[in-house]
């Protein structure tokens, strides 16, 4: 609306029919489709990462506090590093292909998730782990049944939060040597002066992390019903 009274120069801002017919020349060539396609494969191979090695990091921790005493420091110094920060390094070290850019997902998603669920296995009560033990549970049914049950909450909460920064971290990896992805698509048309195509990347971004977002809580919701509160949080 703007663009079309004249307010914004349409160069700056297109209207929506602008967007739209560029984006629907996107889906007739195929290219659309190709480049979320890719970044799609490294976003769910980011995240799937992260959640493999950031779960049962936190459980060790959790189950040997002087562990998580000794490396506390050395992750907290690697927390409050940007993972862009790192993209230099991780080209030189890992290349310019597939490798590094799931790698800058990892960084980006494994803090959410590891403080996550860290987090919740702290909240477990200690009351009831000694009523489990009175009643003999074994220390592999204690944590199987009360500590990891009392750490979902926090953990959904991180795994989440998780979700929406692999989208973020994927645009900054793609934005650097990369020749396919919505990223690399964005930062073409920002090369050729094409600011429809360019909100058609930032919209397609959009429209998938809240496909993937509604998917994750269908998921946990039918899996574990008992946390709709904490499914519901990030709506707000």
């Amino acid at each position: 609306m703007t663009s079309a009274i004249g307010f914004v120069s349409p160069f700056l801002l297109p209207g929506p029919f602008t967007v739209a017919q560029a984006g629907w020349q996107l889906i007739q060539d195929g290219s659309l489709a190709k480049h979320a396609a890719i970044s799609l494969q490294r976003v769910g191979l980011g995240y799937g990462l992260s959640v493999i090695l950031a779960l049962p990091l936190a459980l060790l921790f959790g189950l040997l506090p002087r562990l998580r005493s000794f490396c506390e420091p050395a992750l907290e110094f690697l927390r409050q590093i940007p993972p862009l920060a790192l993209l230099p390094l991780l080209i030189l070290w890992l290349g310019i292909g597939e490798v590094q850019k799931v790698g800058v997902i990892v960084l980006s998603c494994f803090f959410p998730i590891f403080l996550g669920a860290l987090g919740g296995i702290a909240q477990a009560d200690p009351k009831l782990i000694e009523v489990g033990r009175i009643c003999g549970l074994s220390r592999r049914e204690i944590l199987t049944r009360i500590v990891l049950p009392a750490s979902l909450p926090a953990l959904v909460v991180g795994l989440r939060i998780a979700l929406g920064y692999s989208w973020r971290a994927l645009v900054g990896a793609e934005l650097i040597a990369s020749s396919a992805g919505l990223g690399y698509l964005i930062i073409d048309a920002q090369n050729m002066a094409r600011t429809d195509i360019v909100l058609v990347g930032v919209l397609v971004i959009g429209v998938l992390g809240l496909i993937a977002d509604a998917l994750a809580r269908a998921a946990l919701r039918r899996s574990a019903p008992w946390l709709r509160s904490q499914l519901e949080l990030g709506r707000v």
